[in-house]
Formats: C-alpha cells, structure tokens, sequence
C-alpha cells in the first residue's frame, strides 16, 4: 500500500459522539478514523470491450505508475509520477478505454460474475462504473437492463455506457422495487446507502450522519432487495452491495432477506482481499448464521473505500 496522505483540513473534524460510541464497537476506531480522514487511492478498470489490460499499461505506464489491483484483473491502482491527479483528463479516458472506478466498487460485478448471453438487471446502474464493468464481462452479448430512478442519473448512465462501446444495455427509469414481469440469470441490487464508507470522498458524510436517516434507508433497501430476488430466476444469482458500514443496512437488510424468503441462500464469496468478519447481531437482533459468508470491508483492510458485498443464490 502507498502511503497514506492525510486530507487537509481535517485534523478539527468532530465526530458525533454515537459514530464514535456505534463505530467504536464495530471496529478498531482509531484505524478506522486514521484512514477514513486521509486521501483514497486512485483507481481505474480497464475497458476491454475496447483495449487489454496490456495495451492500457503500455500506453499509460510513461506518465503513471501502475499496480494490480489484486480481486479485480482488469483494476489497476493509479498515481501519476509527477504527482499530478488528472486521472480522468487523458486521451485513453475520452475514448473509453478505461473508466475511473473506486477499486472497492469493482467487487460487485466480480462476485456477480456475469457471463456472455446471460439475462442480467442492474437495479441501480447509474452512473454506469458497475454496469459498464458488467457488459464487459458479458462481451457485448446478452441483455442487459440498466436501470435507475433518477432522471438526471439516467443521463451520466448513458453517457458512459455509450463512451465505454456498451452495445447489449437497455436503459430504463423505474422504481426498483416496482419491477416486474421478468426473469433475470443475474441481478446486481448495488443500493442507495448513507454512503459512511464513502467519507474519504466525501467528507460531509460525518454531517449527515445521523441514526434514524439510517433506519429509513434500511427499510427502503428491505424493500428493493425482496423485488429484486423476486424477478431472479430459480437458480440464479443476486449480490446486494453498499458502500455503507451500518449493520442495519447491510448484514440487517440480508438477514431480512432470508428471514422472507426460504429460498434465498447466501454463497460464499472466494476473492484475494483482506476482509473483516461481518457483524452477527446489532441492537439485541441475532443474524441468520450463513451471513458469516458476506463480505465486509473497512476502510483500514484494503486501503479502499468501505463496502459490503452478499452473494446469494434462489435455491
């Protein structure tokens, strides 16, 4: 790992005393809040609908030094050498050879692990890192419906989708818990989250934060992962994924999945990366035991983004 930069300004921020009291009983708080006020590592996913892992590194390894990102063989983490940070103002950028992507949020896709001809939903595509990042997997074949909700989200989506050579994506705005009528091989449900592994990038998070804001997103994320599972074909495959740390919004929202649905099963997920035990009860509520299988993330693990990742299967 580079080392860690911290982010100026932020040696006066004040954490709420519950963040502190809810996080320090999750995690280890001081490695958590040393990594979360210092800079994200830049990252980017190759394209290889367009070019080749080894054509991007020929291409960009004058100007930048480059390393593997370890769970993702299209990632690379990224630094120019003369410290400039314009990752997204290149030529290969524009022309959609590669796409600037947190290397945490590249996971999702990896685990869904779509295949060329499958049937696949995105519920929650835009802006596009993961759909895009799902149609290469796919090689352009098959059919993938990108969906969001959000009208101006939906412009950002086709944008990338069109800059990164996506020809199999079908663009839709609809709620994604108001889906029906279809069957799908794979469906990722990457949800809207409060977003608290995100502080890195966006350090008014620790502002916002609040528990209730939490219990509300919890149960719209309730709602959409049971539509989503619902439209999944027998046999198929789901991940349900955030970029939060709440247990209400991750290892809750699972459990509440299995607590409704007996054939849902989660899966293991088998991945190079440092990972953190995932939380087996929260607030007096005891989590199914097959949870033990998710994917938890700190900030502080990989030196990324904080994320959660569930695999699960329809028996």
């Amino acid at each position: 790992m580079t080392k860690l930069k911290p982010i100026p300004g932020t040696e006066d921020i004040e954490f709420k005393p519950k963040f502190i009291e809810r996080y320090s009983s999750l995690t280890d708080w001081e490695e958590f809040k040393k990594y979360t006020l210092c800079f994200l590592r830049k990252s980017i996913r190759v394209n290889t609908l367009k070019k080749s892992v080894a054509e991007i590194k020929k291409r960009l390894s004058k100007s930048w030094k480059l390393e593997p990102v370890p769970w993702c063989k299209e990632g690379l983490f990224i630094e120019h050498k003369e410290g400039r940070l314009d990752v997204g103002n290149t030529v290969e950028h524009a022309l959609g050879y590669y796409y600037v992507q947190e290397a945490a949020s590249m996971i999702p896709p990896v685990v869904l692990d779509p295949k060329p001809g499958d049937i696949v939903l995105d519920v929650c595509a835009a802006p596009g890192s993961k759909s895009s990042q799902i149609a290469q997997y796919m090689k352009n074949t098959g059919v993938l419906i990108a969906n969001d909700v959000i009208g101006q989200r939906l412009a950002a989506l086709g944008i990338n989708l069109q800059r990164c050579g996506v020809s199999n994506a079908v663009v839709t705005q609809m709620k994604g818990e108001k889906m029906k009528g279809f069957a799908f091989d794979k469906i990722l449900l990457d949800a809207p989250c409060s977003g608290t592994g995100t502080i890195r990038k966006s350090i008014k998070t620790i502002k916002w934060w609040n528990p209730k804001t939490v219990c509300s997103i919890a149960g719209m994320q309730k709602r959409l992962i049971l539509n989503a599972f619902d439209l999944l074909k027998q046999g198929g495959t789901m991940v349900y994924s955030t970029c939060s740390l709440e247990p209400e919004e991750n290892e809750g929202v699972v459990n509440y999945l299995l607590s409704n649905r007996e054939d849902a099963q989660v899966a293991d997920i088998k991945l190079d990366i440092n990972r953190d035990p995932p939380i087996m009860e929260f607030k007096k509520e005891k989590y199914d035991p097959s949870i033990k299988k998710c994917l938890r993330l700190w900030p502080q693990d990989n030196d990324t983004e904080g994320f959660f990742v569930a695999k699960i299967k329809k028996k």
